[in-house]
């Protein structure tokens, strides 16, 4: 049910955007990785639950398979991000840089890179000028758009005694050296600062990574059980027959 809600709600965000930039930017697209994520869990849920209920052997194999390949996968990208933390920074970099190009164009992104950047008092993926990516902030001097060289407004540092949000706070900004820029903005990049969460919090992520994977497990050792009292249950029916046929029985 929670997967069916999840694909509803990616659906649904997506019938509400505009035809032009539906094909925009699919891959930094939060509906359509809601819509993928919500399928996939639907599928093997669906697996689980009605094999289960009608101890099909064929549908609970599949359950079981897929939570284990979804499990070593978890394991495998944590492993993988340990070991190579130079190239999984430059993903995360190239995955920022791409949401910064298309941040006019899809406003859930925009609302996830604004709440990113409020949460993290940062700015931009290395520093608040890679923001001159985007078309609408770049900062060349042919640039006809009201936004060049400004930042969005949730990269401002926050006025405590400001009732009405500032939109155009950021005007002008990348015109700015970082020492000018830094009393109105946050000057730092996200990347930095999400590196600097992770490794203040390896514990917490320790634990909800662990509370990922134990339902997994459980869900992988249940069903296993599960076949083979089925296979048990089909052995002794088959036993049973054989020996009703037995006149000596």
């Amino acid at each position: 049910m929670i997967s069916m809600v999840m694909v509803a709600v990616g659906v649904y965000a997506r019938l509400l955007k505009h035809a032009e930039a539906a094909m925009a930017c699919l891959a930094v697209d939060p509906a359509i990785l809601l819509i993928v994520v919500g399928v996939l869990t639907f599928l093997i849920t669906f697996c689980g639950c009605i094999g289960s209920l009608r101890e099909n052997i064929c549908l609970l194999q599949t359950f079981s398979v897929c939570l284990t390949v979804v499990f070593l996968l978890q394991l495998a990208a944590g492993v993988l991000g340990f070991i190579f933390s130079d190239r999984a920074r430059g993903k995360v970099s190239e995955i920022i840089n791409g949401a910064i190009v298309h941040y006019r164009d899809d406003l859930d992104l925009q609302n996830l890179i604004d709440f990113g950047q409020k949460e993290f008092s940062c700015c931009g993926g290395v520093s608040y000028k890679d923001w001159s990516q985007n078309m609408y902030f770049n900062c060349t001097a042919t640039n006809p758009s009201r936004e060049r060289c400004s930042v969005p407004f949730s990269c401002c540092l926050h006025d405590a005694n400001q009732t009405v949000v500032n939109t155009m706070c950021g005007h002008g900004m990348q015109d700015k050296g970082y020492l000018e820029a830094s009393a109105f903005i946050y000057t730092n990049g996200c990347i930095d600062k999400l590196v600097n969460w992770i490794h203040s919090n390896l514990f917490l992520l320790g634990g909800i990574t662990l509370g990922l994977a134990l339902p997994q497990l459980v869900g992988i050792v249940l069903a296993q059980l599960l076949i083979n009292q089925i296979q048990d249950q089909i052995k002794l029916q088959l036993y049973n027959q054989q020996h009703r046929a037995d006149p000596w029985y």
